[in-house]
């Protein structure tokens, strides 16, 4: 335990950022590391519990009461083996994760809870910045070659763990550049992409090929909604004749439509292809991003993929941002005593939100309005019958000036053309079939087939994608070694 009273004795201290007028005039990162005697302190808060729900609480189950400890002592070469044992891109989760572990953390009943997220960010930058983080050498070789679909997180980490475990792995992607959602959906002021390729060189180091521009299964049939840079078409047979093991882990790539009236009319778009385009437009790519410069942007829907929308509409110089969400506008705060350990069911503000946007709750949109190209929303307000149905409140029926609408309604499963591909069973909603328990963990219907992350699991967040692309790994190493 680092301090004796050091939850006493100190405040929390959030991450350093950006203020809001300077960090809208551009796309860079807007949070930065803790320097070193701000991370001391933050790891000394650590009550050293005896009980850490704080595990608990992480897919990881990241050990945060000992990483916490060595960082105390300056120990960062020690914290760093203990984080990434069981996590393979701290760098990455200590940006973007939600931190559920910070949800579970005791201290957080009676005070504010240890900034873990904060300390496994500077743990990672300050292993990066002094060497602590090699390419591994992998001297023994088993012979056995796996094949993984994807290279969002589940499949980056499952490429990982299988290429430590001597197999050797090729990565298949479409795209034409490795890292899926956290590349192509991530804004860069929240994820700069630099971040992610320092650890892709570091993956292509220890011996993982990858493969972009490649698309397994039938271009033709991919739907709509669903971004495809592919060249080369792999079909489903020559993988298996060819490897002895496939993963898939393509994400949930398709979007949820919201087939109204006035649908058809221009300037209504998905969020992945208002995302996408800028994220390539960052990168110096030659694309054509959705123009919101000076226009009425509406966002419909209420999760990270709305608030990255909104960030980035206003840094493209929207006159105006409005989001439609349709669930209830929660409480800032709840009794923790109801709701500890467990996510709180409370209005979280984005750094997005805090930008500037106009929110809107129990907002249900019922058209779009315009002649060729959308000009205005028509909407009316909610109330919850049931945890899965509403209905429209008389009377309330509005309209919001509109030039582009962007949707960011979810996902609903993976591309159908690519679970087609392999003949694979799947569950109600469309996602691939397969059990995580016992000892045929993660494989699908097809014995050689594998599958993890949210194609399997459902949308969800890259914490729980790397924990899947972990567990999968470790069924696939098994099979192999029969």
């Amino acid at each position: 335990m680092g301090f004796v009273r050091g939850f006493i004795e100190f405040a929390r201290v959030d991450m350093p950022h950006v203020p809001v007028e300077e960090r809208v005039k551009s796309f860079c990162e807007i949070y930065g590391t803790l320097p070193d005697d701000k991370a001391k302190i933050q790891a000394g808060r650590c009550m050293d519990c005896g009980i850490p729900f704080c595990m608990h609480e992480c897919p990881l189950h990241n050990d945060m009461p000992d990483f916490n400890d060595f960082v105390c002592e300056g120990e960062y070469k020690k914290a760093y083996t203990v984080l990434s044992s069981t996590n393979n891109f701290p760098e990455i989760t200590g940006r973007i994760c939600p931190a559920l572990c910070e949800e579970g953390c005791t201290l957080g009943i009676h005070r504010d809870p240890v900034g873990i997220k904060s300390v496994e960010r500077k743990i990672a930058e300050y292993a990066f910045e002094h060497g602590y983080v090699r390419a591994q050498n992998i001297s023994d070789r088993s012979g056995r070659k796996v094949a993984v679909v994807g290279s969002g997180p589940a499949a980056l980490a499952a490429a990982q763990q299988l290429n430590r475990y001597g197999h050797d792995v090729t990565v298949f992607e479409k795209m034409n550049k490795i890292g899926g959602l956290l590349r192509y959906g991530i804004p860069d002021f929240k994820l700069p992409k630099d971040v992610l390729d320092r650890r892709i060189a570091l993956l292509e180091q220890e011996g993982i090929v990858f493969r972009t521009s490649s698309m397994v299964g039938s271009i033709k049939e991919l739907e709509n909604g669903v971004h495809n840079d592919s060249v080369t078409e792999i079909r489903g047979e020559q993988l298996l004749s060819e490897y002895d093991a496939v993963v898939l882990a393509p994400g949930s790539e398709t979007p949820r439509d919201l087939k109204i009236p006035g649908r058809e009319l221009k300037g209504i778009h998905f969020a992945l292809d208002f995302l996408i385009a800028q994220n390539r437009e960052n990168n110096g790519d030659c694309v054509n991003p959705i123009d919101v410069n000076g226009k009425n942007v509406v966002v419909i829907g209420g999760g990270e993929t709305a608030s990255d929308c909104i960030g980035v509409s206003i840094r493209k110089g929207a006159r105006s941002v409005t989001q439609l969400d349709y669930h209830e506008e929660l409480p800032e705060s709840v009794d923790i005593s109801m709701a500890w350990p467990d996510w709180r069911r409370i209005k979280r503000t984005s750094s997005s939100h805090e930008e500037g946007c106009t929110r809107l709750f129990s907002t249900n949109t019922l058209e779009f309005n315009g002649k060729g190209k959308v000009k205005s929303v028509k909407v009316n307000k909610v109330k919850w019958t049931a945890p899965r149905k509403f209905e429209g409140i008389d009377g309330t029926e509005s309209s919001i000036d509109a030039d582009v609408v962007l949707i960011a309604m979810g996902y609903a499963h993976p591309s159908a053309s690519l679970v087609k591909e392999f003949n694979l069973e799947t569950d109600q909603r469309g996602n691939i079939l397969a059990k995580t328990e016992g000892e045929d963990a993660y494989r699908t219907s097809n014995p050689k087939v594998f599958a993890a992350g949210d194609g399997r699991k459902g949308q969800s967040l890259v914490v729980y994608a790397i924990a899947e692309g972990r567990r999968c790994a470790e069924s696939v190493n098994r099979f192999l070694k029969k």
